[in-house]
């Protein structure tokens, strides 16, 4: 590859040129947006801007993640806490607040829309001045070329970004545009001339099938299977042709070439920092703790107790017990797939799996022990002894017990789901109902707006730095027609923060058939019941008072026969081992 003698890409100076023009015109149309103009007008000149600020996101997601997020933030609260004196509430001033506002029934206030203009106006040349793209190198622009794939596949084509106008596939196009372009800056770079053009073919047959489609009707699955898919594998290939190698410090394995590959995810950076690595014999030991009903102070639960093989790693009840079969707060969640979270519990309380582990060592209504008692039981067994001797040179502490039962945990990810077999190509079995399913999951239903594949939980793409809490109207009782609002205030409490209360994890929906009851109170049943939830619009849909609801209150109009497929799709997310089992 071609760089400077400090090692700055000689395209470096064109990528930019490239960003510094997206930026402008989106600066220059949303300058032109004014409570004078007629909405027509103030409409036109948003489109504008905003299919600027598509082209310009590959890069700004890449090189300023904060100011992405901010201009990208959901018409939605932000909470930031650092203690209990350091509470702000702040309104999202974004370009989907912007939309919102310009295209609701109901017309909007001048004000309201002054309030998110004058943030936009001055923060898009703010980002112009203070750009950081000056030492970027090769890998830096291809790895921004791959996360911008990986955003479109998870996001762009979902709904995500554009909540009223459904504009997701032509905006995701001008993203194909600016990646068309680096590709275009880079085609001295480029080895292989052949690969090269399959490069431009690609992205010319990806941007016409985009084009072609309609929102609601659009086929996500043949997209993320003949074009994301290719394209990761394009960007393993582009990397061997430059010579270069993608960061391993980051979220997503450099090596992936498949979303749904087992291997998709750099599990290395979904585990503490220094932990010893993940092997056969360190999840066999973890677990054997995991089993092991003596590290509670009454001797007869265990991890196992309220995550049971069976029923994929959950129990069965509405909310799980404890100690002498007392109820505690809460549902138990299914453990699959939980190492790729950012935090665990329903409330975030912990910040990874060995914290989490802590906090039910705890609990009086749980293990009710320490971490020293446990670390002594464990000494005490002279089969444990033998085994943390040659994996942890012989420290057995409550530390390396809490890592080998994470470790477990990690394993617990297989990502060989029928789903998975189809997006890998090692089958090609998945029905039309199944089809539809995943394509309304992906679009018109607006299931993936949260549930991000290919984990299905809230870890947000393509970063997959934070995990998504929302406030869903979750009632007590499962009735649709005389609903009662449930009090569990949630994320309300350390910091008693009421725009925080009965905000909860999003949950995978891997396996989601074996791990009934659903929902944080286990509320519903079946399938069906959380199809028509959301089909309703969640709380406020039924008419309960839900002040801060994230899930749109409109009506999803899904047909039975739409409800039939997204249950359809949601089975073939079972694991290979729960299948054999049930």
């Amino acid at each position: 590859m071609a760089t400077t003698d400090d090692g700055v890409s000689m395209f470096n100076e064109p990528v930019r040129n490239h960003y510094f023009k997206t930026l402008d015109s989106a600066g220059f149309y949303m300058q032109k947006i004014d409570t004078t103009k007629t909405l027509a007008n103030n409409k036109a000149n948003f489109l504008e801007s905003r299919k600027w600020y598509k082209r310009m996101e590959p890069m700004l997601m890449a090189y300023d993640y904060e100011n992405y997020l901010s201009m990208n933030a959901p018409n939605l609260l932000k909470v930031e806490i650092d203690d209990y004196t350091d509470i702000k509430v702040l309104k999202p001033k974004s370009y989907q607040v912007l939309e919102e506002l310009l295209y609701s029934e109901d017309g909007f206030d001048n004000a309201d829309l002054n309030f998110v203009l004058e943030y936009l106006k001055v923060r898009i040349p703010y980002i112009r001045r203070n750009h950081i793209l000056f030492r970027q190198n090769d890998r830096h622009h291809l790895k921004m070329l791959r996360d911008a794939i990986v955003n479109i596949a998870t996001k762009g084509i979902t709904g995500f970004d554009s909540p009223m106008l459904a504009n997701s596939l032509n905006e995701a196009i001008y993203n194909y545009e600016t990646i068309r372009e680096v590709l275009h800056i880079y085609e001295p770079a480029f080895s292989s001339k052949a690969l090269y053009k399959t490069w431009l073919t690609e992205i010319g047959r990806t941007i016409s099938d985009l084009g072609n489609g309609e929102f609601d009707t659009f086929d996500r699955y043949t997209f993320i299977k003949e074009h994301t898919n290719k394209q990761l594998k394009l960007i393993h290939k582009t990397a061997v042709d430059w010579n270069i190698k993608l960061n391993t410090s980051r979220a997503l394995n450099p090596s992936a070439t498949n979303l749904f590959d087992k291997d998709f995810f750099n599990i290395k950076l979904f585990s503490p920092p220094g932990a010893p690595a993940i092997s056969q014999d360190r999840i066999a030991l973890g677990k054997m703790l995991f089993n092991d009903q003596s590290l509670s102070s009454s001797g007869n639960i265990s991890c196992a107790t309220c995550h049971q093989t069976e029923k994929a790693f959950t129990d069965g009840f509405k909310k799980a017990k404890g100690i002498d079969g007392i109820e505690l707060l809460r549902n138990t969640p299914t453990l699959t797939y939980a190492v790729y979270q950012k935090t665990m519990f329903y409330d975030g309380r912990a910040t990874g799996l060995e914290d989490q582990i802590v906090n039910v060592v705890n609990d009086k209504n749980e293990f009710h022990l320490d971490l020293n008692t446990l670390e002594k039981r464990v000494q005490e067994n002279p089969r444990y002894v033998v085994m943390f001797d040659s994996l942890y040179n012989g420290q057995i502490t409550n530390r390396n017990a809490r890592h080998a039962i994470a470790t477990y945990i990690r394993s617990l990810a297989p990502f060989d789901s029928k789903l998975d077999k189809n997006m890998q190509g090692v089958e090609d079995s998945m029905t039309q109902e199944e089809i539809l399913g995943f394509n309304l999951f992906m679009g018109k239903a607006a299931c993936a707006t949260c549930h991000f594949p290919p984990a299905f939980n809230g870890t947000v793409p393509p970063k997959y730095m934070e995990s998504e809490f929302e406030n869903l109207g979750v009632p007590k009782n499962a009735s649709f027609e005389h609903p009662v609002l449930d009090e569990d205030p949630g994320q309300y409490y350390p910091y008693k923060v009421e725009e925080k209360r009965s905000f909860f994890k999003t949950s995978t929906v891997r396996n989601i058939e074996f791990t009934a009851p659903y929902m944080h109170n286990g509320v519903y049943g079946t399938l069906e019941e959380v199809v028509n939830f959301y089909n309703v619009g969640g709380g406020q849909g039924m008419g309960l008072e839900v002040p801060y609801q994230t899930l749109p209150a409109d009506s999803l109009h899904l047909s039975d026969k739409e409800s039939k497929a997204l249950i359809a799709f949601m089975k073939t997310l079972n694991d290979e081992q729960f299948e054999k089992i049930n």
